[in-house]
């Protein structure tokens, strides 16, 4: 998903003729994004594999990384806000709560996560549920038009995290309360966002923050 969406405008964008990125922040969002898939397909393969320590000595990466993840999704976004970047219909200053959104809802993820980091069944569901958070981005920029819509870009996502949680429910004939509390946490979000983006209140704050840039 990440590949066909960033593709054409990042990972490829020369063999597409594209533009180049705006700035050294969107390359530094770039490659801190690419680096958390990656460290994820190999932490899965390192539990996988049964090595356990190496495991928990990368995650000290993955603390840094998500950090770093975090401040560079929110300057990305203002910056993007502020030179009128985002959906086209959409005032760029409305726009920005999807950003800040995922990175704030990541943030909660990932916290939660480093607190299970100890109880497995419950922080390796967080972290998936970090990758699903950050794939409308990507979902968004699928080579058909109504790819920018939120039932789609947001709503693939739901879709899977809904049927992770019945598969994962089903094979181990138990709820994992915590699995359904980060779900419905990054499901509710979206349309809370929605309400919150043409809110004088967000308006003025969107509008501060830009200010800065």
């Amino acid at each position: 998903i990440v590949l066909i969406g960033f593709g054409p405008t990042y990972y490829v964008k020369f063999a597409f003729g594209n533009p180049p990125l705006p700035s050294l922040l969107v390359h530094a969002h770039g490659v801190a994004m690419t680096a958390w898939i990656a460290l994820f397909i190999t932490q899965v393969y390192l539990i996988s594999t049964k090595r356990i320590k190496v495991h928990q000595r990368l995650g000290i990466l993955g603390v840094v990384l998500a950090l770093a993840i975090i401040a560079l999704g929110v300057l990305t976004a203002i910056a993007s806000a502020a030179r009128g970047g985002g959906v086209p219909g959409i005032p760029p200053l409305s726009f920005m709560i999807v950003p800040v959104g995922d990175a704030l809802v990541f943030a909660i993820l990932f916290a939660g996560a480093v607190y299970y980091r100890r109880k497995a069944a419950n922080h390796k569901r967080l972290i998936l549920l970090t990758v699903l958070n950050f794939l409308p981005p990507a979902l968004g920029r699928f080579p058909f038009e109504w790819a920018g819509t939120p039932p789609f870009f947001w709503g693939v996502p739901d879709v899977l995290a809904v049927v992770f949680l019945i598969f994962d429910t089903w094979k181990h004939r138990k709820l994992n309360k915590v699995f359904l509390a980060g779900t419905l946490l990054m499901i509710a979000s979206h349309p809370l966002r929605m309400m919150i983006s043409t809110t004088d209140a967000w308006m003025r704050f969107a509008a501060w923050l830009t200010s800065f840039v």
